[in-house]
């Protein structure tokens, strides 16, 4: 059994905030763009310790040893779109292992949700999820879920490994 799964693309954007990737997924329009730079805006300005683009409109996913990697697809490597601005360049990281899913105009997002909705599969690999609904300021969700302690914890999926005798 291969412990990697090939690279997919995927209609998303990342950051990487602090240690962590985050996948930022949506429909077109909802934001993604828009998110990411808020993200990478508020380390500039002191409101997180470190935040640097990893990809924007289209990202490569792949599993690796149990973890999901995300990469900037290479046509769009270091490029953000800044709606009424256009394509601009940004610094960006090569690669980040996503720690947090954020579906934006969530269907299902909640007041309270439900713990079921806090978690979402890609590849196999179990991750906490943020629901942001439509008519919510992604940006001050994300916050309080990155500054706070409201995320359940996940446990990392257990990878089979095979030691030769």
């Amino acid at each position: 059994m291969s412990a990697t799964i090939a690279a997919t693309t995927l209609h998303a954007s990342a950051v990487l905030v602090g240690a962590q990737a985050l996948l930022i997924r949506g429909p077109s329009g909802a934001g993604k763009s828009q998110l990411a730079f808020a993200l990478i805006d508020a380390a500039r300005t002191g409101r997180l310790r470190f935040a640097r683009l990893i990809g924007d409109d289209r990202v490569l996913i792949e599993t690796h040893h149990g973890r999901l990697l995300v990469r900037p697809a290479p046509a769009l490597s270091g490029l953000i779109e800044i709606r009424g601005i256009g394509i601009c360049p940004l610094p960006f990281e090569p690669m980040g292992v996503v720690s947090l899913v954020v579906d934006l105009a969530a269907s299902d997002a909640a007041r309270m949700p439900e713990p079921a909705a806090a978690t979402t599969e890609i590849n196999g690999i179990l991750l906490p999820r943020l629901g942001v609904a439509p008519e919510r300021d992604a940006f001050a969700t994300v916050m309080a879920a990155l500054t706070t302690a409201v995320r359940p914890p996940v446990k990392a999926p257990v990878v089979a490994t095979h030691h030769p005798p």
